[in-house]
Protein backbone atom coordinates (compact mmCIF):
# COMPACT_ATOMS: atom_id res chain seq x y z
CA UNK A 1 0.00 0.00 0.00
CA UNK A 2 1.30 3.47 -0.89
CA UNK A 3 1.64 6.12 1.80
CA UNK A 4 0.92 9.82 1.91
CA UNK A 5 3.51 12.39 2.97
CA UNK A 6 1.80 15.80 2.85
CA UNK A 7 2.21 18.82 5.07
CA UNK A 8 0.12 22.00 5.05
CA UNK A 9 1.26 24.91 7.20
CA UNK A 10 0.18 28.51 7.68
CA UNK A 11 2.58 30.63 9.67
CA UNK A 12 4.99 33.54 9.79
CA UNK A 13 8.60 33.69 8.65
CA UNK A 14 11.07 33.87 11.51
CA UNK A 15 13.86 35.40 9.40
CA UNK A 16 14.71 36.40 5.86
CA UNK A 17 15.49 33.41 3.61
CA UNK A 18 19.04 32.04 3.58
CA UNK A 19 19.81 31.41 -0.10
CA UNK A 20 22.76 29.42 -1.44
CA UNK A 21 23.79 29.08 -5.06
CA UNK A 22 25.24 25.64 -5.70
CA UNK A 23 27.18 24.32 -8.69
CA UNK A 24 25.20 23.52 -11.81
CA UNK A 25 22.82 26.50 -11.42
CA UNK A 26 21.08 24.87 -8.44
CA UNK A 27 19.63 27.25 -5.86
CA UNK A 28 18.33 26.37 -2.40
CA UNK A 29 16.60 28.63 0.14
CA UNK A 30 16.15 27.75 3.78
CA UNK A 31 13.54 29.53 5.87
CA UNK A 32 12.04 29.06 9.32
CA UNK A 33 8.28 29.21 9.73
CA UNK A 34 6.48 29.66 13.05
CA UNK A 35 3.01 28.22 13.57
CA UNK A 36 1.17 29.24 16.72
CA UNK A 37 -1.70 27.39 18.34
CA UNK A 38 -3.79 29.09 21.02
CA UNK A 39 -6.13 27.47 23.52
CA UNK A 40 -7.48 27.96 27.06
CA UNK A 41 -6.17 25.82 29.88
CA UNK A 42 -8.27 24.36 32.72
CA UNK A 43 -8.11 27.65 34.61
CA UNK A 44 -9.40 29.61 31.61
CA UNK A 45 -6.03 31.20 30.87
CA UNK A 46 -5.08 31.69 27.24
CA UNK A 47 -2.04 29.59 26.30
CA UNK A 48 -0.07 29.93 23.06
CA UNK A 49 2.23 27.24 21.73
CA UNK A 50 4.61 28.01 18.88
CA UNK A 51 6.25 25.34 16.71
CA UNK A 52 9.18 26.19 14.44
CA UNK A 53 9.52 24.43 11.09
CA UNK A 54 12.60 24.34 8.88
CA UNK A 55 11.56 24.77 5.24
CA UNK A 56 13.62 24.07 2.13
CA UNK A 57 12.86 25.50 -1.33
CA UNK A 58 14.71 24.66 -4.54
CA UNK A 59 15.16 26.19 -7.99
CA UNK A 60 12.65 28.83 -9.05
CA UNK A 61 10.91 28.78 -5.68
CA UNK A 62 14.22 29.59 -3.98
CA UNK A 63 14.72 32.57 -6.31
CA UNK A 64 11.18 33.82 -5.59
CA UNK A 65 11.83 33.41 -1.86
CA UNK A 66 15.08 35.38 -2.11
CA UNK A 67 13.40 38.20 -3.99
CA UNK A 68 10.06 38.54 -2.16
CA UNK A 69 10.02 36.80 1.23
CA UNK A 70 10.90 38.80 4.34
CA UNK A 71 10.88 38.15 8.07
CA UNK A 72 7.37 38.32 9.54
CA UNK A 73 5.48 37.60 6.31
CA UNK A 74 2.63 35.12 6.50
CA UNK A 75 2.83 32.05 4.22
CA UNK A 76 0.62 29.15 3.24
CA UNK A 77 2.89 26.17 2.50
CA UNK A 78 2.32 22.71 1.03
CA UNK A 79 5.15 20.21 1.13
CA UNK A 80 6.43 16.92 2.45
CA UNK A 81 8.48 15.82 5.44
CA UNK A 82 12.13 14.95 4.85
CA UNK A 83 14.50 13.60 7.49
CA UNK A 84 18.31 13.83 7.41
CA UNK A 85 20.29 11.40 9.58
CA UNK A 86 24.04 11.55 10.19
CA UNK A 87 26.75 10.88 12.76
CA UNK A 88 28.52 13.97 14.14
CA UNK A 89 32.22 14.39 14.96
CA UNK A 90 31.69 12.97 18.46
CA UNK A 91 30.04 9.81 17.10
CA UNK A 92 26.53 10.87 18.14
CA UNK A 93 23.64 9.97 15.83
CA UNK A 94 21.85 13.11 14.71
CA UNK A 95 18.53 13.72 12.99
CA UNK A 96 16.96 16.82 11.47
CA UNK A 97 13.40 17.05 10.19
CA UNK A 98 12.58 19.62 7.52
CA UNK A 99 9.76 20.42 5.14
CA UNK A 100 10.51 20.20 1.41
CA UNK A 101 8.22 22.91 -0.01
CA UNK A 102 6.24 21.89 -3.09
CA UNK A 103 4.19 25.11 -3.32
CA UNK A 104 3.62 28.23 -1.29
CA UNK A 105 1.41 31.30 -1.29
CA UNK A 106 2.21 34.67 0.24
CA UNK A 107 -0.75 35.72 2.40
CA UNK A 108 -1.89 39.13 3.54
CA UNK A 109 -1.65 42.49 1.84
CA UNK A 110 1.42 44.55 1.05
CA UNK A 111 0.81 46.62 4.17
CA UNK A 112 0.66 43.45 6.32
CA UNK A 113 4.09 42.28 5.20
CA UNK A 114 7.37 43.88 6.24
CA UNK A 115 9.68 45.04 3.49
CA UNK A 116 6.97 46.61 1.35
CA UNK A 117 5.79 43.39 -0.29
CA UNK A 118 6.10 42.38 -3.91
CA UNK A 119 6.57 44.81 -6.78
CA UNK A 120 3.72 46.48 -8.64
CA UNK A 121 1.70 44.00 -10.70
CA UNK A 122 2.80 40.94 -8.74
CA UNK A 123 0.01 38.98 -7.09
CA UNK A 124 0.99 38.07 -3.54
CA UNK A 125 -1.70 35.40 -3.48
CA UNK A 126 -0.20 33.67 -6.52
CA UNK A 127 1.57 30.46 -5.44
CA UNK A 128 5.03 29.64 -6.71
CA UNK A 129 3.43 26.55 -8.21
CA UNK A 130 -0.19 25.63 -7.73
CA UNK A 131 -1.11 22.04 -8.55
CA UNK A 132 -4.78 22.80 -7.85
CA UNK A 133 -5.06 25.74 -10.26
CA UNK A 134 -6.47 23.71 -13.15
CA UNK A 135 -8.74 21.50 -11.06
CA UNK A 136 -12.48 21.75 -11.77
CA UNK A 137 -14.53 23.56 -9.16
CA UNK A 138 -16.68 21.37 -6.91
CA UNK A 139 -20.36 21.25 -7.76
CA UNK A 140 -22.88 22.57 -5.27
CA UNK A 141 -23.80 20.05 -2.60
CA UNK A 142 -27.09 18.26 -3.26
CA UNK A 143 -30.06 18.97 -1.01
CA UNK A 144 -30.13 16.16 1.53
CA UNK A 145 -32.88 17.54 3.73
CA UNK A 146 -35.45 15.07 4.99
CA UNK A 147 -38.15 14.29 2.38
CA UNK A 148 -41.71 15.34 3.08
CA UNK A 149 -44.48 12.76 3.38
CA UNK A 150 -45.66 13.62 -0.14
CA UNK A 151 -42.26 12.59 -1.56
CA UNK A 152 -42.25 9.21 0.13
CA UNK A 153 -42.93 6.57 -2.55
CA UNK A 154 -41.19 3.74 -0.75
CA UNK A 155 -43.39 0.61 -0.30
CA UNK A 156 -42.48 0.17 3.36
Amino acid sequence: MAGVNKVILVGNLGADPEVRYLEGDNVVANISLATTEAYKDRNGNRVEQTEWHDLELWGGQAKIAEQYLKKGMQLYVEGKIKTDKWTDDQGQNRKKVRIRVLSFTMLGSKSDNPGGGAPEGYSENKPASNPMANQPKAAAAPDISAPSEEDDDLPF
